[in-house]
């Protein structure tokens, strides 16, 4: 059975190193190119093969994801695109499959998740993030949340930071705002806001910023 050819694009080395020798050693993969950027598209021309499927990371610092995945999805019209991310914001989300994008990988999630989504892309079926998937519990909280009773958070314990975020997301702020706004990285702001999620028990930035409302002094 022929290989599934991967084009690998994300800007952390070690991330991008290991998942390329994860694929490499399970056998069922060839890694064509990977980049941390949109060089990867020269890669490939100078190597001669077109990709079945691209790993890209949503969150780029050098470039924008999405234009980026315009750029490829131009140069290399057959191959599915896959979406990385630690905790994807909706709006890139929609925009994304809007864009044409096939599946999407949690970061954080067990290689052996990279390799059944990488096949069920490469199959021709669409694997869809959480996120953009409402569960019955999402839909509790959303009840609570417009009764105008309280999300129970007496044993939340939210650090200084973690506040200071969850206070600019209820502003309206993205990802990148929000790292330019406190000069750190939009990795690390990601890595806040899945913490954020799983300390508050919920969901969706939406939902942090109703919590923001409520918990907020009159």
């Amino acid at each position: 059975m022929a290989k599934i050819r991967v084009l690998l694009i994300e800007d952390n080395r070690l991330l991008r190193e290991g998942i390329a020798a994860m694929l490499t050693d399970d056998g069922d993969f060839e890694v064509v190119a990977r980049s941390d950027d949109g060089d990867a598209v020269r890669q490939l021309k100078a190597a001669g093969k077109a990709p079945n499927v691209i790993l890209l990371d949503l969150g780029l610092e050098k470039a924008n994801s999405l234009k980026l995945m315009a750029l490829l999805r131009d140069e290399l019209p057959d191959a599915k695109v896959i979406a990385m991310d630690i905790l994807p914001e909706q709006v890139d989300m929609i925009e994304f499959v809007q864009a044409g994008g096939a599946g999407f990988i949690l970061k954080s999630a067990p290689f052996d998740d990279y390799i059944k989504t990488i096949k069920l892309v490469a199959a021709g079926t669409n694997v869809l993030p959480p996120v953009l998937t409402t569960s019955l519990f999402t839909q509790i909280v959303d009840s609570l949340l417009k009764s105008g009773e309280s999300i129970p958070d007496d044993s939340v314990k939210l650090t200084p930071r973690e506040r200071e975020i969850v206070d600019l997301i209820s502003e309206g702020l993205s990802n990148k705002e929000i790292a330019k706004r406190l000069h750190i990285a939009t990795y690390t702001v990601k890595s806040h806001v899945h913490n954020i999620l799983e300390k508050l028990a919920l969901s969706t930035r939406l939902q942090i910023a109703a919590f923001a409302r409520k918990d907020r002094p009159k």
